[in-house]
């Protein structure tokens, strides 16, 4: 997913974290928080939602087989009461909690684990995590609208599902903790279609009572929730339409709770240099990179030496200035904190003249125009406005298009729908802490598909087979070699160039001060920003 410089949502992870530890037994239930955005939700449909802002709402509307413990990337079970791994590494069993409930009240089954995957893997349905769940037997004709549904699930009975892999998975409980893998109810989605992402129903903690686009969502306390000790609060208000500046100043009033677009870029020194807000500001590192991706469907950019020069074109030095130094520059898609990170790897220099020969090679040596997709709130224009510069000096005009995040994200989802898109307030976080969540989603042919995250339709089958290789080791004594074999794959990519990665960011955020975590507060570093349902109020009597 899921993101954003600032990372409103995911920052506030650690903003709740560090309000300072509570004993369980004294937190009492109840209270509200407001959180502020200035986008309006796109939809909160778990098949669908893939973006920093909705990731963190959809969670905790619905439930899935896995989840993490708190504060922690370490799987737990959640839906899941139980489970067992075959010997050859190939077959999972679940064993489900009885008497979980949906928001509709009816008793969720084996049967809704089952239609929940098969929908995301439906080509119908659209799903940007779709590739998830590759290597679950029958994903090809399934994925391909020629099977009813993965074979590879059986249900076993009301309380038992059974996933048979076509190759060991060293991921696959990660996949199970995913958003993509939360359980909705059949009969909702057909009820809703299209518009269940309007209208969601899970059995997550908290469910939705209100939603008024353009204006707010509101999440009320969910009574039948499984773990009858979450959530804590009663209500959470999303109010949208914010402007960031705007929600700063609200937050120094005492209105609002977290601004989740972070903290305003042009308010980034006054506000950290401000004594008021010492023990407010958060800081944090998280596995991300912001790129610029270049369809290599949409002519030049089928040219590998035009996607090369893009490459030695940008001056990553001036644009990490631009973010006032929140940012270190990036050479590979890996950000340098994961595993199978190419130290020794030196990427694309800047080099004006280097770009302009790669250009001419290219035969273009006027150059062309083209367009530069980019999200509308500070500074994603102004960092465009950085990269439009710097291709012209090589002789590229493009156009600079800023629009809300969900029409760019729409636009890098269609085949012929954006030449170039810059990915901040996009850009990649893990879902999950390994390399290959960096290549499914938005670099491998699984995320190639409409409405998927490889915004650049970049697909390498030799890199697919080495891929689903690397990924079949599952010997934790082999994760070196595992590792190492996921180095070569980006080191590869990086010759074909379907990116142009910029930097891997630092994190910072504010919080009001009303607002509490506890020691089990689950702070995830990765793409999974924060369970709501572990926030509380302080001021609750």
């Amino acid at each position: 997913m899921k993101t954003k410089l600032l990372k409103g949502v995911a920052a506030l992870a650690l903003a709740i974290a560090i309000a300072g530890p509570a004993v369980a037994d004294d937190i009492k239930k109840g209270g509200s928080m407001i959180v502020t955005y200035k986008d309006d939700v796109s939809t909160l449909d778990p098949a669908i939602g893939y973006d920093w802002q909705n990731w963190s709402m959809i969670k905790s509307l619905f439930s899935g087989l896995m989840d993490y413990e708190p504060g922690t990337t370490d799987l737990k079970k959640a839906l899941a009461e139980d489970y067992t791994i075959s010997e050859d590494g190939k077959t999972f069993t679940f064993t489900l909690r009885k008497g979980v409930k949906f928001q509709n009240g009816r008793e969720l089954t084996a049967e809704d684990v089952k239609y929940s995957i098969d929908r995301v893997v439906n080509p119908k349905t659209q799903s940007p995590g779709a590739g998830f769940f590759g290597s679950i037997v029958g994903f090809e004709e399934a994925s391909e609208g020629k099977a009813d549904g993965l074979s590879g699930i059986t249900v076993v009975d009301p309380y038992t599902i059974k996933f048979e892999l076509s190759r060991p998975d060293a991921t696959f409980l990660h996949v199970m903790a995913i958003n993509f893998s939360l359980v909705v109810p059949k009969e909702e989605v057909e009820k809703w279609g299209a518009d269940f992402g309007k209208h969601p129903v899970g059995s997550g903690a908290f469910k939705l009572a209100e939603w008024s686009l353009g204006q707010k969502l509101v999440f009320e306390r969910f009574a039948d929730y499984w773990n009858a000790d979450l959530p804590k609060l009663d209500q959470i208000t999303f109010e949208v339409g914010q402007e960031p500046v705007v929600a700063l100043l609200r937050l120094q009033k005492g209105e609002v709770d977290i601004p989740g677009d972070g903290i305003p870029p042009a308010k980034f020194i006054e506000v950290k240099e401000d004594p008021a807000f010492k023990d407010l500001i958060i800081q944090g590192g998280q596995l991300h990179t912001g790129y610029v991706t270049m369809n290599v469907k949409i002519a030049p950019f089928d040219n590998v030496k035009v996607r090369q020069a893009v490459n030695m074109a940008i001056n990553k030095d001036r644009i990490v200035r631009i973010i006032n130094g929140r940012a270190i520059p990036a050479n590979q898609p890996l950000p340098p904190s994961m595993p199978g990170y190419a130290k020794d790897y030196q990427g694309y220099q800047y080099d004006v003249e280097k770009a302009k020969a790669l250009l001419a090679e290219a035969g273009l040596p006027d150059g062309f125009e083209t367009e530069l997709f980019v999200a509308n709130t500070d500074p994603q224009p102004r960092i465009a406005q950085a990269i439009q510069q710097d291709l012209a000096a090589i002789g590229i005009k493009a156009s600079i298009k800023a629009l809300a995040q969900a029409n760019v994200i729409a636009a890098g989802g269609e085949p012929d729908g954006a030449p170039m898109i810059w990915s901040g307030g996009m850009g990649w976080i893990a879902d999950f802490p390994d390399p290959s969540n960096f290549y499914g989603p938005i670099l491998g042919c699984g995320g190639a598909v409409q409405g998927g995250w490889n915004w650049s339709w970049y697909c390498n089958e030799d890199l697919e087979k080495k891929a689903t290789e690397a990924d079949s080791i599952v010997d934790p004594a082999k994760q070196g070699e595992r590792e190492a074999m996921w180095r070569d794959i980006y080191v590869k990519i990086m010759e074909d160039a379907p990116w142009a990665p910029v930097f891997n960011e630092e994190r910072f955020t504010i919080r009001s001060s009303r607002i509490g975590g506890a020691d089990n507060l689950f702070v995830d570093p990765v793409h999974i920003p924060v369970n709501y349902d572990q926030v509380y109020a302080k001021d609750v009597q």
